[in-house]
């Protein structure tokens, strides 16, 4: 324990530094951009201790602790004021690429549910309501509601 109470009494800035270039680290391993401002902290209280080498070891933590919680907040709240734009809206929606799709059923649909081959996949299909189908039939992808593509009958229309 005496070791521990030593180093605590002997904390030097470029302590933080290396303790923030391990979060920064961290961070690469484990994104979520948490890490990264427990990072910038770090290094911040390294600044603050450069600056004043009398800064108590508790006040430090404390400090840490405190911008560290200002930084992750105050990222999260920048980020829904200022979301990240893509131009591929739906990249992480894998059945909205699907939207306006024409697809055959690759079995029949019974009171609205079935299924059909996408690719190399094969999806739940669901028109809302108790509508029947053959296998074979030709549908159109209208939405997706979770693992589910919403579709419609194609009927006699010609794509």
């Amino acid at each position: 324990m005496d070791a521990v109470f030593q180093f605590s009494e002997d904390i030097r800035f470029w302590h933080w530094w290396i303790f923030g270039l391990l979060l920064l680290g961290l961070e690469i391993m484990v994104p979520g951009s948490f890490f990264l401002w427990m990072g910038v902290a770090a290094g911040i209280i390294g600044l603050i201790l450069l600056v004043y080498p009398d800064f108590a070891w508790q006040s430090q933590i404390l400090t840490f602790a405190v911008v560290s919680m200002v930084a992750v907040v105050g990222w999260r709240f920048w980020l829904r004021r200022h979301p990240i734009e893509t131009e591929d809206a739906t990249l992480n929606v894998r059945g909205a690429r699907y939207n306006g799709r024409v697809l055959t059923l690759s079995e029949p649909l019974v009171n609205g549910v079935g299924k059909v081959k996408v690719d190399d996949s094969i999806w739940r299909v669901s028109t809302g309501d108790a509508t029947s189908l053959p296998e074979g039939a030709r549908i159109r992808v209208t939405g997706v509601d979770g693992a589910t593509l919403v579709v419609e009958e194609l009927g006699d229309e010609s794509t």
